[in-house]
């Protein structure tokens, strides 16, 4: 499953046209800005229009390389994203009639989208109208395998690499795909509609599209490779799409999940040197937190613990919470954190859970109460090829003075990391330990 949008095929379509270098390289750098930040809502749109996947995706491919040849000759258009849906109509509407010498079905679809090509524009952004969060629900189908739900909508409607997906769930690349085939074929053959659930059906969906959310805002608060610690632009869909979904759904959980994410996201900017260097939560210039973003997400914390029918997100939240209303990294309440992540563990039990949990005990109770329950994690085999548990294991060891065994962590942890941010962290602790 290689990249929806080839940059290559598009510059070869500026190359095609007779106009100046510089204005070539304009072109190409305006449709990758607009890829970035326009791609997902756009392929959304067209799959609803079109009603398929595949179709859906080589027309937005062939959108661009048309706008590649013709906004050189022409100008670029007033709405780009616009004229891209509009052009990957046209562009499948042309693909299925040239496919209909062998397939009558294919001449009967392109009939039908050029007679609603005249009376359907593109779909406005409102609250439920949201192309974007309509797909999500639709590709979070109770018919669908729960683990395929996810993976397609984090692949196709977010735009995340199979392999950024399979690192999240800890599964291989290869596995990660057959879910995604898997699903898009169960689509196809139930014939499931694009459209938003009815008001009853909705909570049926909830969950899964809350963790769809919660995967987006992750890897764009830490990147799993590449060369930035955080990804801005996921991270900021994820909370948009969350304040649609708690304007639809004011429910505790949404709440819950929002707060998390704004008080997360408050720390960005202190999160990384001007180098793009990674620096850790207790080393971080809290002056540089965002403190709207934390009002708010306190605020929705509180609503949602009040409501006493929170879950997972909620609970996490609380946590964030906790480190937002610290002063300072010494005064954070570690045993309040630890407590937090114990009824977390129960509610949502999860291998990376025990490990936040672990580092939590080393904080409060000392560093070798934690190596022993991450030790315990990793004989389990699940965290086995987590860079982040032996990056914590080294760390543990490194501050009891066990030097050889945190340099044999972190060295695990840099052959794991596939982030530029991390590896020369962990680099540099190595180099610190041998002098």
């Amino acid at each position: 499953m290689g990249p929806r949008f080839d940059l290559m095929k598009v510059a070869l379509a500026c190359l095609g046209s007779p106009v100046s270098e510089g204005r070539t390289q304009e072109i190409l750098q305006l449709l990758d800005s607009i890829y970035r930040a326009e791609s997902g809502r756009i392929l959304a749109t067209l799959i609803h229009l079109l009603g398929d996947f595949e179709l859906a995706e080589d027309a937005m491919q062939d959108a661009f390389i048309a706008a590649a040849e013709q906004w050189q000759r022409d100008g670029v258009p007033q709405n780009p994203r616009a004229y891209l849906v509009s052009m990957g109509r046209f562009k499948a509407i042309d693909s299925l009639r040239r496919r209909a010498r062998f397939d009558p079905f294919d001449e009967r679809t392109a009939k039908q989208l050029e007679a609603q090509s005249g009376s359907i524009g593109v779909p406005e952004e409102a609250c439920i109208e949201d192309e974007r969060l309509r797909l999500i629900f639709t590709c979070c189908h109770p018919a669908l395998a729960p683990e395929g739900r996810v993976a397609l909508t984090l692949r196709e409607v977010c735009g995340l690499a199979t392999e950024e997906i399979a690192r999240a769930f800890l599964i291989s690349p290869a596995t990660l795909a057959q879910r995604i085939v898997r699903a898009k074929a169960r689509i196809r053959e139930l014939r499931i509609p694009y459209e938003v659930p009815s008001p009853s059906e909705l909570p049926l969906r909830l969950n899964t599209v809350l963790q769809v959310i919660y995967l987006v805002f992750n890897e764009g608060y830490y990147a799993s490779c590449g060369v930035s610690v955080t990804r801005t632009d996921l991270a900021v869909e994820a909370i948009r799409l969350g304040k649609v979904l708690k304007h639809l759904m004011p429910e505790p959980e949404v709440a819950g999940l929002l707060g998390l994410m704004l008080l997360q996201n408050s720390r960005h900017t202190a999160r990384t040197s001007s180098g793009g260097d990674l620096i850790l939560l207790e080393d971080q210039d809290r002056s540089l937190w965002n403190r709207d973003e934390i009002v708010e997400g306190l605020s929705l914390v509180e609503q949602a613990l009040t409501s006493r029918r929170f879950g997972p997100y909620t609970l996490q939240a609380a946590i964030a919470a906790l480190h937002s209303e610290a002063p300072n990294a010494a005064a954070t309440d570690w045993a309040q954190i630890a407590a937090l992540y114990r009824v977390l563990a129960r509610a949502a039990p999860s291998p990376i859970v025990d490990l936040n949990r672990a580092v939590a005990i080393a904080m409060h109770q000392g560093p070798e109460a934690g190596l022993l329950l991450i030790d315990a994690l990793l004989a389990r085999g699940e965290l086995a090829d987590y860079h982040l548990a032996h990056a914590a294991r080294a760390d543990l060891c490194r501050r009891l003075g066990k030097t050889a065994e945190a340099l044999a962590s972190y060295d695990k942890a840099l052959t794991l990391t596939r982030q530029e941010p991390e590896r020369r962290f962990l680099q540099n602790r190595m180099r610190e330990l041998k002098n």
